[in-house]
């Protein structure tokens, strides 16, 4: 049994009445989440509904004719960004935000053509200097069906602004003139650099949103009429609150930025909300933050009421290694132990699956703590054990072994195997530590941002990656106290693990000694092998230039000699310059760029949640460079989500090769597919306008290089032709 404290939950309290009432909820819930109704032609709540299930009841789009499906319309937002946005549609107008400058964009949905834009902010207006703009994923939209009052809510820099569906027009009562600074309410951050990227849940008169990134530390309520907050959660407790003793006694939590930024979905009968949390920065760097750190990385149900806490799960305990809870949880309903539950699916990056009755916390099947690598840093402390379900089990490899090595051709075997060996993988929760090692799974998935969707049945659908990338950390400074110089740095997180710390190398496998290089290489030729590669060694084209240039400067004796400066303060310092620092996130490829792993690279699963199986698994993408060489194939790495219909299939776009596709969502075949103008990296929506259903997607590529753009891309079955 699971220790309540670390793991909190509702007490079970009377069984049998318990039961009783949950069986009645569940009906109701069932009722009120099938139920049809006009809302079902729409696509008006991002990721599909409140669940956060990506689940369509249209099927005029099915299996029997997808393969017909051609493109209907496409708009050109006319800016080249990476583009994210799952569109809504309701009552025939399609509502986006432009990828690069956060307009708001309304077009007909049955045409594409444009309706209105609003630009965004004015100098002078509120909010007119509200910062850079970032990726979005989409606006929120809000309906008070009594009195008829209609609102869309979309952020921009620190500012969140209402606006009229109508017309575009900024409503002047909400907030301060139709704007509201997304730090409101917490502590003063009225001023603090915040952002929004994920759309919140609307219960009743309340947005529930989290943050993607500054200072705040909290999920909040705001009154969508007046902008006003009316309850906040902190994710980093306070003293008196639950939580508070599993951080260091006096730890300063302005930095602690344990923030909900990949979403929220919410049982809008039981009026829970449910949240996922990221890792309580800084992300690789656990010295000054001993203990468990709740609520960093956990699974948080709050009532969306009043904001209270009524169970969680953490799912990473002091997390050292960017493990961030990266999708919205999905809610859905399950036969389980011969009854019907109302289930929470949280995906992780590691590529687990955990399974809990939303109303009590309680794990579908069991969870095991597990022991997992200590870290031999100085001053800093792993947790040492992590949870893993029973059931599922991990949708991808949890280990990279010389078994796992590429095997597209000779030459990316020998790089790869040559690697492993040098840099060892030590599973999903390796010790940081200065000697490099494989992260696989890596950083940016297992599942990512655009997270998974679930149909009626309890089948839960989802993309994963399986990228391999470095972990490193490096000292921020030498023995004696003094800093590194920069091209010092550089080398030590981007070469030392190869040619090591002093530069000898290791040429029995391949990677040669640099010591006095400047004796056989001139400076055009180290640059050229740095950008181009060379025997051994991938390119490293993607490194900023003025990191390369600074690692030249170090290996030909140029690197400017820095002046001795004080000794790092105490390691557990919240306020200290830190001794170690992250190497940065370098993937794991081979001379062509490709991931140096065996693949599959990307996967879409099927998984049974009813009883915890994986139903079916079958590459996501594939490179048509490799596929012409008689490679089955690869998969690739991918990011945006799926959608499933009542017609039986899965949508989805994501992958490197620009396309989007169709799966039978009973075995994973594909049934269609058609090419993108740029890359899909972002969650497909569905609807029908005028008795026609379509299927829309944002596209702007750049994730991979390539063409960049920004078009929103609709498709639909060919209009059947006119009688005389």
């Amino acid at each position: 049994m699971l220790n309540e404290k670390m793991q909190g939950r509702i007490p079970a309290g009377r069984p049998a009445l318990a039961r009783l009432v949950a069986v009645w909820t569940s009906l109701l819930v069932g009722a009120v989440e099938s139920r049809g109704s006009a809302a079902d032609r729409d696509w008006s709540v991002y990721l599909g509904n409140q669940r956060r299930s990506s689940y369509s009841p249209l099927d005029q789009i099915n299996r029997d004719n997808v393969s017909r499906l051609e493109r209907a319309w496409t708009y050109d937002t006319r800016e080249k960004a990476p583009y994210q946005t799952n569109n809504l549609v309701i009552g025939g107008v399609l509502y986006t935000v432009s990828p690069a400058t956060r307009k708001v964009i309304a077009l007909d949905a049955a045409s594409g053509r444009e309706l209105w834009v609003w630009g965004g902010p004015k100098q002078g207006e509120a909010g007119g200097t509200a910062g850079a703009a970032r990726q979005s994923r989409g606006v929120v939209y809000w309906e008070n069906e009594e009195g008829g009052e209609q609102r869309l809510f979309s952020a921009v820099g620190n500012y969140l602004y209402g606006l009229d569906p109508k017309t575009g027009g900024v409503i002047r009562s909400f907030g301060d003139e139709g704007a509201a600074h997304l730090g409101k309410g917490l502590d003063g951050m009225e001023t603090a650099a915040v952002n929004y990227n994920t759309p919140g849940v609307i219960y009743k008169d309340l947005l529930i949103f989290g943050v993607s990134s500054g200072s705040p530390r909290g999920i909040r309520a705001m009154d969508v009429r007046t902008g006003e907050i009316r309850w906040q959660f902190h994710t980093a407790p306070r003293p008196g609150e639950f939580g508070y003793d599993t951080w260091p006694e006096g730890y300063d939590r302005n930095g602690i930025s344990a923030n909900d930024w990949s979403g929220q979905a919410l049982d809008v009968v039981r009026g829970i909300v449910y949240a996922s949390t990221k890792t309580a920065a800084p992300d690789f760097l656990g010295a000054a933050r001993h203990g468990q750190n709740l609520f960093a990385n956990s699974l948080i149900a709050l009532d969306a009421r009043t904001g209270k806490r009524l169970w969680h799960f953490q799912i990473v305990h002091h997390d050292l290694l960017d493990r961030d809870l990266p999708c919205a949880p999905v809610l859905l309903t399950v036969n389980h132990g011969g009854r019907k539950v109302d289930a929470v699916a949280q995906g992780t990056k590691h590529g687990l699956l955990f399974v809990f009755d939303r109303m009590t916390g309680e794990p579908l099947w069991p969870i095991e703590e597990r022991r997992v690598p200590q870290t031999d840093l100085e001053g800093e402390q792993s947790w040492p054990t992590q949870p893993f379900p029973t059931k599922p089990a991990p949708l991808m490899r949890q280990y990279y072994t010389e078994a796992d090595v590429s095997t597209i051709s000779p030459e990316a075997q020998a790089l790869t195997l040559a690697r492993i060996r040098l840099s060892p993988n030590f599973g999903p929760f390796p010790a940081p530590s200065l000697r490099e090692s494989v992260m696989f799974p890596g950083y940016n998935g297992g599942m990512e941002w655009g997270g998974g969707a679930a149909d009626p049945e309890g089948i839960y659908y989802v993309n994963i990656n399986e990228i391999p990338w470095f972990l490193q950390m490096v000292e921020t400074r030498r023995a004696d106290g003094t800093a590194l110089a920069h091209g010092e740095y550089d080398y030590r997180a981007l070469c030392a693990a190869c040619h090591g710390l002093d530069r000898s190398g290791n040429p029995h496998i391949g990677f040669p000694s640099l010591i006095e290089i400047d004796q056989r290489r001139t400076r055009a030729e180290i640059e050229r092998i740095l950008v181009q590669g060379a025997g051994m060694m991938p390119p490293f084209d993607r490194v900023r230039e003025n990191q390369r240039r600074a690692v030249i400067d170090f290996l030909l004796g140029q690197a400017p000699v820095l002046e001795r400066q004080e000794k790092t303060p105490s390691a557990t310092s919240t306020r200290a310059y830190p001794r170690y620092t992250f190497a940065g996130f370098r993937k794991f490829v081979d001379r062509q760029g490709y991931p140096g792993i065996k693949p599959p690279w990307g996967t879409l699963s099927a998984v049974d949640l009813n009883a915890g199986e994986i139903k079916w698994q079958v590459p996501l993408g594939e490179y048509p460079e490799l596929s012409a060489r008689g490679i089955p194939p690869t998969g690739t790495e991918n990011y945006g989500g799926p959608v499933v219909t009542a017609g039986g299939l899965v949508f989805i776009a994501a992958t490197a090769d620009q396309m989007i596709r169709a799966f039978d969502k009973d075995t994973g075949k594909i049934l269609w597919k058609a090419r993108l103008p740029f890359g899909g990296n972002a969650t497909p929506s569905t609807y029908m306008v005028n008795g026609r259903q379509y299927v829309v997607i944002s596209a702007g590529g750049s994730r991979w290089g390539g063409p960049v753009g920004g078009s929103v891309v609709a498709f639909a079955l060919p209009k059947p032709p006119v009688s005389p």
